[in-house]
């Protein structure tokens, strides 16, 4: 799940919610759009292999 953050960056957030906090995990904060969306992708790759 990629938001865009009010500084004009993106950050994806894990799908589910946190069973601890309630919230969802950030996995981290890129430039763009699509750098995000590439490690997302990367994300669920490694979650499967």
């Amino acid at each position: 799940m990629i938001r865009k953050l009010k500084s004009g960056q993106y950050r994806l957030y894990s799908r589910k919610t946190d069973a601890k906090t309630g919230k969802r995990r950030n996995l981290g904060t890129f430039r763009s759009r699509a750098a995000a969306q590439k490690h997302e992708r990367e994300v669920q790759y490694f979650k499967r292999h």
